[in-house]
């Protein structure tokens, strides 16, 4: 009987480079955008409002607010 070695884990592929986090305008969901892992809140928020999702459905208002839940979701209020 021939025995194989047990498969090894391979700590690298386990870590995230990029994360999708959920886009909500005006409490509904509308799309999603892609940051790196580590992206502060100032590139969350850019990322949010030059997405193609936000301007389509923001019909051309301005955001009064932004509201993230790390790792999760951004919620635009017009």
């Amino acid at each position: 009987m021939v025995c194989a070695a047990w498969p090894q884990v391979d700590e690298a592929a386990l870590v995230r480079t990029e994360i999708e986090l959920v886009l909500q305008v005006a409490g509904k969901t509308r799309g999603a955008i892609r940051v790196p892992a580590d992206a502060s809140r100032a590139v969350i928020e850019a990322a949010a409002l030059a997405s193609p999702d936000f301007a389509r459905f923001a019909e051309g208002r301005a955001a009064k607010k932004i509201v993230i839940v790390p790792g999760r979701l951004v919620n635009v209020v017009v």
